[in-house]
């Protein structure tokens, strides 16, 4: 991250966008390379949800001494942290040079986290709600809120891994620590959201910079674009002898489903995106940022393993049910906070923490139906047939045109809730209805397709980088430039390994972040 932003791009919406791409552009190649190594990773899903399970104190005396340097600059730390809260602006203006600073805490930080991950697996849970629960119960001084967040911390694991050895005498599997810490987590943070969280918005964060409207040139050249690539995904492909063109009959009828359901996943989900991000007002907003595609996750991988049927078969009741279920929540806790903005999107991430935190117990065990449904989890387009293509297409379609009808609410909402009302917009309704178009659109994408994580965030960026600043133009150019990246995806899924083949959603989060590094870094070398 530090290539991209740079030591002094450490604080800030860089950072935090730069962050979320690296997160995404990883995560999405280590479960490729789970998938890939089948049989031989399946320990790393215990790992991955968080394993405390010890035979001797060795990783205990190996863990001490080396968390000793984290802890000592964080420490150090303190009086400059103090000085932050204030903002960088009065920190920089008491004499703070900001960028050693924000060097120092992230370096502090990444040790930290590696250390911990290196002997106990992942439990990145803790190091989100052992913050915001030392905030909501009083710590305000930076180096109270350090010393409370590490003794919540340590409690907060504690009382998991307690709770973990007390289940795993009613099921047969190990029960992960880690998992169980952000189950449990997610709960307590989503509590003390509702008691303790005031109203106010966060102030709305600029999409990135583009021109003031889309050119004819770049509507063109995008169109001849996605044109040629879908003739490439169609005729083109890698045989054992090497490259081939082929305009046989039978491998289009395999092929043009795979092609229209891609093309469908991503205009859905980059057009949710755009929706998302209009109502959160913040760039980083995705489909999972209320809860909603955790919810059509969780509930999709149960009835999977308590029926024993297949997670590729399409249950869109199922999934439109779930997502429904998880909005209702959200907007039942955000409630007494007048559904602002802020409070939405903080409960909904810890919504969506503890589902997932839900769905790694039950993959815990590392059966087949695990690969199954990591490869899944993954944005396939193995099993899509020419039914499933074409339904996921008719979502596509009902769901542009219910955008294109909402077009009024989607600005005065973007434009902030004091002009919306001004003009007479109801605004509780205006937000239901579109997070109930958006968690529709995520459903149908889920059902078919898996989670497909990385085009609802990057749809709606690349629109504002072709020119699409107002909101008619987004909603035009989001799905279109999301289609070709799904479609890509999907087509270089199936040649750059062949015979093997990859997800087309981890794909798209490797090209998608790869690309969205590359600009950040192009921008900081610009500024």
């Amino acid at each position: 991250m530090l290539a991209v932003t740079g030591a002094r791009g450490l604080v800030g919406m860089q950072a935090l966008l730069a962050g979320m791409a690296v997160n995404l552009l990883f995560g999405s190649m280590a479960a490729t390379a789970m998938l890939l190594a089948n049989p031989y990773t399946e320990h790393l899903f215990l790992w991955g949800a968080g394993d405390l399970t010890q035979t001797s104190w060795g990783p205990a005396l190996w863990i001490l001494p080396r968390l000793l340097p984290g802890v000592a600059i964080a420490a150090l730390l303190v009086r400059p942290l103090s000085l932050l809260r204030l903002g960088a602006q009065a920190a920089g203006g008491r004499g703070m040079v900001l960028w050693p600073v924000a060097l120092a805490a992230a370096l502090a930080a990444l040790h930290l986290a590696a250390v911990s991950v290196t002997a106990v697996g992942m439990i990145g849970f803790i190091g989100l709600v052992a913050p915001n629960m030392a905030r909501l119960i009083g710590a305000r001084r930076a180096g109270t809120e350090l010393w409370v967040s590490a003794a919540l911390g340590a409690a907060c694991l504690i009382a998991a891994d307690v709770l973990a050895l007390a289940s795993q005498a009613l099921v047969a599997n190990i029960v992960p620590t880690g998992a169980t810490a952000a189950l449990t987590g997610a709960v307590a943070l989503i509590w003390l959201l509702w008691r303790k969280l005031g109203a106010e918005d966060h102030a709305v964060h600029p999409l990135p910079a583009g021109a003031a409207r889309v050119g004819m040139r770049q509507a063109v050249l995008l169109g001849v674009g996605f044109a040629g690539l879908v003739f490439a995904t169609l005729f083109v492909g890698v045989t054992q002898s090497g490259w081939a063109l082929s305009f046989d009959p039978m491998l289009l009828s395999l092929r043009w489903p795979r092609v229209l359901a891609s093309a469908a996943a991503g205009a859905s989900m980059a057009l949710a995106g755009c929706i998302l991000q209009r109502l959160i007002r913040n760039p980083l907003a995705r489909r999972d940022i209320l809860g909603m595609s955790a919810g059509a996750v969780a509930a999709l991988v149960g009835v999977a393993l308590l029926t024993g049927g297949s997670i590729h078969a399409a249950r869109l009741p199922v999934a439109l049910a779930a997502c429904g279920a998880a909005l209702a929540l959200v907007l039942w806790f955000g409630r007494r906070h007048s559904h602002a903005p802020a409070a939405l999107a903080l409960i909904g991430i810890a919504l969506g923490e503890g589902l997932d935190a839900l769905v790694r117990l039950s993959m815990a065990g590392s059966t087949a139906e695990t690969f199954a449904i990591l490869g899944w989890m993954s944005g396939s387009t193995y099993r899509i047939d020419a039914a499933r293509a074409l339904g996921l297409m008719g979502c596509a379609v009902v769901g542009l045109i219910l955008a294109a009808l909402a077009l009024r609410p989607l600005t005065l909402l973007g434009a902030g809730d004091g002009i919306a009302m001004g003009r007479g917009l109801a605004l509780v309704p205006a937000r239901r209805g579109l997070m109930l178009l958006a968690a529709g659109l995520t459903a149908a994408v889920t059902a078919f397709m898996g989670p497909v994580s990385f085009v609802g965030l990057v749809g709606p960026h690349l629109a504002v980088l072709l020119g699409a600043r107002r909101m008619q133009d987004q909603l035009i150019v989001a799905p279109i430039a999301g289609a070709p990246l799904m479609v890509l995806s999907d087509w270089l899924g199936r040649i750059v390994l062949y015979p093997s083949q990859l997800p087309a959603g981890s794909v798209a989060a490797v090209l998608g972040g790869s690309y969205f590094l590359l600009l950040l870094a192009r921008r900081r070398v610009l500024a």
